[in-house]
């Protein structure tokens, strides 16, 4: 007997609900939504208030380095204000 292999692809759902599909139906569409923006925001880089370059990256909630100027510094806990 041959035992036929089936390739699921368990991430293949996420294209419309993006980051928050590691949920699956809990939590509410609007729950879900406003994740969704606040988790794309904080995982992008941001601009660094010192050198003013696009390389702030969030090592926690509200602890930010910067890789151009080598500086490590307090802000807002999911991403910087950007002024």
């Amino acid at each position: 007997m041959l035992k036929e292999t089936v390739c699921v692809l368990s991430m293949a759902r996420t294209k419309k609900v993006k980051v928050s599909g590691k949920f699956g139906a809990g939590y509410g569409t609007n729950v879900r939504r406003k994740f969704v923006d606040v988790e794309t925001k904080q995982r992008r880089k941001q601009l660094c208030p010192f050198c003013k370059k696009t390389s702030v990256k969030r090592n926690s909630a509200g602890i930010w380095f910067c890789k151009k100027c080598n500086k490590t510094f307090a802000g807002q806990a999911y991403y910087l204000p950007i002024k």
